[in-house]
C-alpha cells in the first residue's frame, strides 16, 4: 500500500507572471488527505478555491488556464508538473494574482521549493488508476494524439514535429516519475519568433524575457522586429546563435523543446485528479489535446469508481447485526430494510440486505415477475445512512431521521428475490446541525443497481 503525501512545511516563491507581467507571490502549504492540488486566490474576497480539475479548463492558448465561478488561474501546468514529478499528492497553492510566477520557464524552481519544504507521508492510501486497456484522444484538426497503454509504471513519451528547419522532429522519454527531477524539470518553455511577434503586438507576454523562454528564430529578423525585441526584453543588443536560438540562453539538452512538451503533458495530466499507472504516448502534444485527454480519463476513472462494487467478506462477523440496528433505528418488520452494518467510519457506512422471496412487497409488486420497488431501495440506503448520522449522538434511541432531499436518482438494474444488496454511503460534506448529505450507492450481483444523493436530518423525539 502506497501512502498519500504532502509537503512538510510551507514555502513561498516570488516572480512575474509570463503573460500578465504581474508581480506574484506563490505559497505552497501542506494539505489534508484527498485534497489533491488546490489553488487559492488570496488576493480576492473570500479567498476562493479552484481545484486542479480538467473540467475547469476554459482556455489553452499559451498555457492551461482554469476558471471556476469567474475566478481564474493561468498557466498552471509547470507548477502541477513539479508536484507530480516530486510524487506529491496533496498541496494548497496560494496566489496573490491569477498566474504563477514563470521563473525560468521550467519546473526547476518549483521542484527546489518542494524539496526545501520536505515531503511527508499521510495516513491514507494513495488512489492509483491502473490502466488495463488502450485509451486514446485525437484532435482531428491538428492530428495530435495522446494514448495510454498498460505499464508497470507511470511513464511518458513525447513525440513532436515542429515542421521548421531550426526545430524539426524531436522525441523525449521519461521511463519513471523518478526521472522527472533530473531529466525534465529544468527544461524551459519556448516560442518561435513568428509566434513571439504576434504575442508582443497583442500584449500577451508582458513578463517574458530571454531568461524564461527559449526563442527559436524560424524567419529572417527585420530591423524593425529587432528593435521591438530589444525594447521588449530590455536589451541593448540581441543576436541569433548558430543553432537558431536568440542569445542569452544555452540549451540544457539538444531536445529541450521535446522535454518541455513532456513536462507540459505531466502537468496537464495532473488535472485528471488521480495518479495513473500506465505509459502515456503523446504525439504532437499541446495544451488542448492534453487537457481533453485529461477530461476523458477523469470521466472514465470516475465512472469506474462509481460502478466498482465494494468487496467484503460476508461471512465475517458484522459490525452491527439486526438486533443492534433495531436499537438505533425505529423501523420494524416489514419496513426494516437493513440486515447488517459491515463497516463504518466518520465519513462512510456500508450496509447489507438479503432480498428474499418472503418480502411482503413481492406479494403485490409484479407478483408474476417480482422486482424490488426502487423506492424501497432508496429507503434501505437511507436507513443505512441513518445509522451513520445517529452514531454521532450519544443517545440515538431518542432521535428520528427524516428525509430532506433526494437528488440525481438513477436505477440501473433490477433487484430480484435471492439478491444480496450492498449499500455504501459516503458523506459529501461534514455533518452539521444534524444534517447529513450523502452519496448513496446500492450494488447487487457485481453491478451498481441504484445511486442517489440523499439529505436527511435527525430530530429529537418529543
Amino acid at each position: 500500500m502506497v501512502k498519500q503525501t504532502t509537503i512538510k512545511n510551507e514555502v513561498s516563491l516570488k516572480g512575474v507572471g509570463l503573460h500578465t507581467g504581474q508581480e506574484v507571490t506563490m505559497t505552497f502549504k501542506p494539505a489534508p488527505v484527498n485534497n489533491g492540488f488546490t489553488f487559492v486566490r488570496v488576493d480576492l474576497e473570500g479567498e476562493p478555491i479552484i481545484e486542479a480539475d480538467a473540467n475547469y479548463v476554459v482556455n489553452t492558448q499559451r498555457g492551461t488556464n482554469l476558471e471556476k465561478l469567474g475566478v481564474k488561474i493561468q498557466t498552471s501546468e509547470h507548477v502541477l508538473a513539479a508536484f507530480v514529478g516530486c510524487d506529491v499528492d496533496n498541496v494548497i497553492i496560494e496566489l496573490n494574482a491569477s498566474e504563477p510566477p514563470i521563473m525560468d520557464g521550467s519546473s526547476k524552481y518549483f521542484v527546489e521549493a518542494i524539496e526545501k519544504a520536505g515531503v511527508v507521508e499521510q495516513d491514507a492510501e494513495r488512489n492509483v488508476y491502473v490502466v488495463k486497456e488502450v485509451i486514446s484522444y485525437t484532435d482531428e484538426a491538428t492530428g495530435s494524439e495522446i494514448t495510454v497503454i498498460p505499464s508497470d509504471e507511470y511513464c511518458v513519451t513525447a513525440m513532436v514535429d515542429f515542421g521548421t528547419k531550426v526545430l524539426g522532429t524531436q522525441n523525449a522519454n521519461m521511463k519513471s516519475i523518478g526521472e522527472f527531477k533530473s531529466e525534465i524539470a529544468d527544461c524551459r518553455t519556448f516560442s518561435f519568433l513568428h509566434e513571439l511577434e504576434g504575442l508582443l503586438q497583442n500584449g500577451l507576454i508582458k513578463g517574458g524575457d530571454l531568461n524564461n523562454a527559449i526563442v527559436y528564430v524560424d524567419k529572417e529578423i527585420s530591423d524593425e522586429t529587432m528593435e521591438r525585441l530589444k525594447v521588449a526584453f530590455g536589451k541593448d543588443t540581441i543576436s541569433v546563435k548558430p543553432n537558431g536560438v536568440l542569445d542569452n540562453l544555452t540549451l540544457h539538452y539538444p531536445n529541450e523543446a521535446a522535454r518541455h512538451k513532456l513536462l507540459d503533458v505531466v502537468g496537464d495530466l495532473a488535472l485528471i485528479g488521480t495518479k495513473i499507472k500506465g505509459k502515456v504516448i503523446a504525439n504532437k502534444p499541446g495544451h488542448y489535446v492534453n487537457t481533453m485527454f485529461a477530461k476523458k480519463m477523469s470521466k472514465i476513472i470516475k465512472n469506474e469508481q462509481k460502478n466498482q462494487v465494494p468487496v467484503f467478506d460476508l461471512n465475517k462477523e458484522p459490525l452491527m447485526d439486526v438486533t443492534k440496528i433495531m436499537s438505533m433505528l425505529p423501523h420494524r418488520n416489514p419496513f426494516l430494510l437493513v440486515d447488517k452494518i459491515l463497516e463504518m467510519s466518520d465519513s462512510h457506512v456500508v450496509g447489507l440486505k438479503n432480498v428474499t422471496m418472503n418480502e411482503e412487497f413481492f406479494i403485490g409488486h409484479f407478483p408474476g415477475a417480482p422486482v424490488m420497488p426502487g423506492v424501497l431501495i432508496i429507503e434501505a440506503m437511507a436507513q443505512t445512512g441513518g445509522i451513520l448520522i445517529l452514531s454521532t449522538v450519544p443517545d440515538p434511541e431518542n432521535y428520528l431521521t427524516y428525509f430532506m432531499k433526494i437528488d440525481n436518482v438513477k436505477f440501473k438494474h433490477k433487484v430480484l428475490p435471492g439478491d444480496t444488496l450492498i449499500f455504501k454511503l459516503t458523506l459529501l460534506s461534514p455533518i452539521r446541525r444534524g444534517i447529513c448529505h450523502m452519496q448513496a450507492s446500492a450494488y447487487a450481483n457485481g453491478k451498481l443497481v441504484t445511486e442517489a444523493e440523499l439529505m436527511a436530518q435527525i430530530v429529537k423525539k418529543n
